[in-house]
């Protein structure tokens, strides 16, 4: 199926990236996928390989004459050292370029393993797109020149977030809970940090750290926080340990609301849909009601039965064509000096200004309902934020006046393009 994308000029623009005057080079770049395939959440990277495959298919449909993907599934069960040994398994296969996202352990050691590789072996380079491991240390002290952020930090994102909720005054205490991993230390470090700059008298009636993907029951966890009196729900919890915890708020009759990042992972909107007291909100690079997202999903959902949630993948396979295209080559040492400052069109417009600090990829979120307290979806409610600082021409978003702080204070203005940040 070949899609035609309806609406704004720019969704299309994505697809004939290199169809003009592109550089004719045959051949396929093969790209090792490196994420959990087993365990609690394989469902989610599951999801994602396809989504990488999917759009990867469509633009060669679209008419990109450079060369196509090949997307190689290595099974990192979401461990740092399966990771590891993945990355030795695709550079033995000789597979230079990587995409990772599940899991900020992971790819540390990723990073890390590419970069010293690279340093060994001049001349035989990998290049590794990180699009949605968040840790903000992966671009501060842990950066590395090889590797290229698709996604919002976690202080980026909480940015967001809590400039949303410090014009709440219904909002008077809040429970953390996270996964014990380096992400969910960061998502409760940040929303301390920036309750004290923006609320103060917002009370953390608790905060709790449980094992990543080892939990099957939060009924004790969920017990607590309907004890606690809190309001509402602030969690980076994502894939199997946010399904489970929302079906344990749906039993225990939780009325709080809850705050996430990633309430669009396999799973989590099935288990909404039996109905939630409070209201799920999401804070994300993107939201579904984008004219060359709607077109895309629906065309995923009709091939796989699945969401299409994963955006990033739109912008890394548009930003690797138009580096092959610039680069005149496939080789990584070549490209990457083309992706820094590179600009292309992505799901949201033009995005691009690789080194930008601090990364602007922050300027383009959006905080959407994804589920309302009828058990019904509410797709396209969104508030576009613009962060301190964040400058730019991109889009601006659908606005709704429902359940949202006043309008001309963050949603009015027009914000920054989503910035593909490397290290």
């Amino acid at each position: 199926m070949r899609l035609r994308l309806p609406g704004p000029r720019w969704p299309a623009a994505v697809f004939a990236v290199a169809a003009a005057g592109a550089f004719a080079q045959a051949g396929t770049v093969r790209v090792a996928f490196i994420d959990p395939l087993s365990g609690p959440f394989a469902n989610v990277g599951q999801n994602q390989l396809k989504s990488w495959q999917f759009v990867a298919d469509q633009m060669s449909q679209g008419g990109k004459s450079g060369p196509k993907f090949e997307f190689v599934p290595f099974d990192n069960k979401g461990s740092p050292q399966e990771s590891l040994n993945a990355l030795k398994a695709a550079i033995d296969q000789g597979i230079r370029y990587v995409v990772q996202g599940n899991g900020s352990g992971a790819a540390a050691a990723i990073a890390d393993g590419i970069e010293k590789h690279n340093a060994r072996n001049p001349g035989r380079e990998l290049l590794y797109l990180n699009y949605a491991a968040v840790d903000p240390a992966l671009t501060n002290e842990r950066c590395s020149y090889w590797h290229f952020r698709l996604d919002a930090d976690t202080s980026m994102k909480m940015e967001a977030l809590t400039s949303y909720l410090k014009d709440r005054p219904q909002l008077k205490k809040v429970h953390l809970i996270n996964q014990n991993y380096a992400h969910g230390v960061q998502v409760a470090r940040h929303f301390r940090e920036a309750l004290a700059r923006k609320r103060a008298d917002v009370q953390i009636v608790g905060d709790d750290l449980h094992p990543i993907g080892q939990v099957k029951d939060f009924a004790p966890y969920v017990a607590k926080i309907k004890a606690s009196g809190a309001d509402a729900v602030v969690t980076g919890n994502w894939g199997q340990d946010l399904t489970l915890l929302i079906r344990a708020a749906h039993d225990a009759g939780l009325g709080a609301d809850f705050y996430t990042y990633y309430a669009s992972t396999s799973g989590v909107p099935t288990a909404m849909a039996a109905g939630v007291g409070g209201t799920v909100r999401m804070v994300a690079y993107s939201h579904n009601a984008l004219p060359g997202v709607v077109t895309l999903q629906d065309a995923f959902k009709q091939k796989y039965g699945e969401d299409w949630y994963t955006h990033a993948t739109y912008n890394g396979i548009a930003m690797l064509s138009e580096g092959f295209r610039r680069a005149a080559s496939t080789d990584p040492a070549k490209v990457a000096p083309v992706l820094e400052g590179l600009r292309f069109a992505g799901f949201q417009g033009e995005v691009g200004d690789a080194r930008q600090r601090p990364p602007a990829a922050a300027g383009a979120l959006h905080l959407r309902v994804a589920q309302g307290r009828r058990a019904q979806p509410v797709l396209g409610r969104e508030h576009r934020l613009q962060l301190p600082g964040a400058q730019g021409t991109g889009r601006a978003g659908r606005e709704h006046a429902d359940d949202l702080p006043d309008e001309a204070a963050l949603s009015a203005r027009r914000a920054a393009p989503v910035i593909v940040t490397p290290s």
